[in-house]
């Protein structure tokens, strides 16, 4: 079983930043990714990297959202700059193995107008 510690988030003002980071307990870095969702909404991709250090970005975040990991510390970041009202909301991890996938317990992101 893979557990997932994630940290950062908070509020913040439109056009302002934050920076959410997850560690893995886990031997063996693979692909992870954060998701979030706003209240009413099903859950969203916003960005993912594996292990080899390929990101992906869902369209609404590019330009804005940087993903990064550091794979000794099996930890990612998700840098979240020029934040809009409409990025609010539960920011997950998710970690993906062979075995499956693993989530965190979420933490919330709140941008003001």
């Amino acid at each position: 079983q893979v557990q997932l510690v994630e940290s950062g988030g908070g509020s913040v003002q439109a056009g302002g930043s934050l920076s959410l980071s997850c560690a893995a307990s886990t031997d063996t870095m693979w692909l992870m990714a954060w998701y979030r969702q706003a209240p009413g909404k099903e859950r969203e991709f916003v960005s993912g990297i594996t292990n080899a250090g390929v990101a992906t970005y869902a369209d609404s975040v590019k330009g804005r959202f940087t993903i990064s990991a550091d794979n000794a510390k099996k930890t990612s970041y998700l840098q979240m700059n020029s934040l809009k009202p409409e990025d609010t909301g539960m920011y997950y991890c998710k970690y993906k193995n062979p075995s499956g996938d693993y989530w965190g317990q979420g933490t919330q992101v709140t941008v003001s107008s």
